[in-house]
């Protein structure tokens, strides 16, 4: 019988031309398939990793737009010892110290984005001069309590307070009965809220508000002297101090020679970056109660990773923001992240230290 030898080729020849095919269409698939990939993977690289985002004007972060429109709170906070540790305070992205009455200190801690805030403060009573400065900031001040000097600064400012002892001081505050009266007065997310709204305040930033500093894009180490501990002898009362973290690149707080802790979450204090301000300061009556002069100029330092380097600072208005100086006269950048500013007798200066 004659094979069809032809006829076999044929078959083979097709098998072949088909499995080639199917090669070359699965290479056009492969193909097609890396490059839908390289343009996704372009158009994500094309994006904006800030969108939706803005600056923060208090700490220099990337923060939600809807967070850093949003005008801060700036609470008045307990800093005696029998007001430890303190509820929230790591959730401020500045803190003012400043002395009071009798040697002791009392905090204002600046936030913009208090989602989540449990329990904040123990809250206490307001000076007038800390009203001047959360007025700085565009800040709605909240506090449990006032000097006549302060009511005066309220009214004479027209500033926008959630005070403890309005006819809404309830529904803003509340008394945790694990501490004792005056310390116990604390205030939270909710309390804010429902006080802004039932008081109809502005929510957002008044337009055109620049804000007090302006940030580095990355840390930034000062051509200055080392400063691994700052101490900060107000008086025979208190005298807190800064020891420098060099791995993470922050200054941790303690006073009353312990670490400063937040007892929400049980960390201590850290901040970027630390400002001192020297002002002059005096007793403005018998009761002991202080007024200072911030509506001038002054000298002060400015301390990060680990450097300190003097500077000035200055207020030319007294509706206006302080600014502060490198001795060269260019107005200093600040790290991104929290600041803690202490506001310093001008004639205790010594009482300042580095190490």
């Amino acid at each position: 019988m004659r094979k069809n030898y032809g006829a076999k080729a044929l078959i083979l020849l097709a098998v072949f031309a088909m499995v080639l095919g199917g090669c070359k269409k699965e290479e056009k698939m492969d193909v097609t398939k890396a490059s839908t990939a390289t343009e996704q993977k372009t158009e994500a690289s094309n994006q904006d990793p800030h969108e939706g985002k803005v600056k923060s004007r208090l700490s220099g972060k990337w923060v939600d737009e809807a967070v850093g429109t949003q005008r801060p709170i700036a609470i008045m906070i307990n800093n005696i010892k029998q007001a430890q540790p303190q509820s929230g305070i790591s959730k401020a992205d500045i803190i003012y110290e400043c002395l009071v009455e009798g040697g002791i200190t009392r905090l204002m801690a600046i936030l913009e984005n208090y989602n989540g805030v449990e329990k904040l403060g123990s809250v206490r009573s307001a000076r007038h001069y800390y009203v001047e400065i959360a007025d700085e900031y565009d800040a709605i001040f909240a506090h449990y309590g006032q000097t006549k000097y302060a009511v005066s600064e309220i009214e004479k400012r027209g500033i926008d307070t959630l005070s403890g002892l309005s006819s809404l001081g309830d529904v803003i505050y509340y008394r945790d009965s694990n501490r004792v009266a005056p310390h116990n007065a604390y205030i939270d997310e909710k309390g804010i809220e429902k006080g802004i709204e039932q008081m109809k305040y502005r929510k957002e930033y008044e337009k055109g508000f620049q804000g007090h500093f302006r940030f580095y894009d990355k840390n930034t180490a000062l051509q200055g002297e080392q400063a691994n501990k700052v101490t900060l002898s107000y008086s025979n009362y208190t005298s807190p101090y800064f020891i420098y973290d060099s791995d993470k690149k922050l200054y941790k707080r303690f006073q009353y020679g312990e670490p400063q802790i937040d007892d929400q979450t049980k960390e201590q204090l850290t901040y970027r970056n630390i400002i001192v301000q020297f002002v002059k300061e005096w007793d403005i009556d018998r009761n002991g109660y202080q007024t200072m002069d911030l509506d001038s100029s002054g000298k002060g330092y400015y301390i990060t990773m680990g450097q300190y380097i003097p500077i000035t600072w200055e207020k030319t208005k007294e509706d206006g923001v302080t600014h502060y100086y490198t001795e060269k006269g260019l107005e200093i950048r600040l790290n991104i992240g929290k600041t803690w500013i202490s506001v310093f007798p001008n004639d205790r200066q010594q009482g300042v230290e580095f190490e």
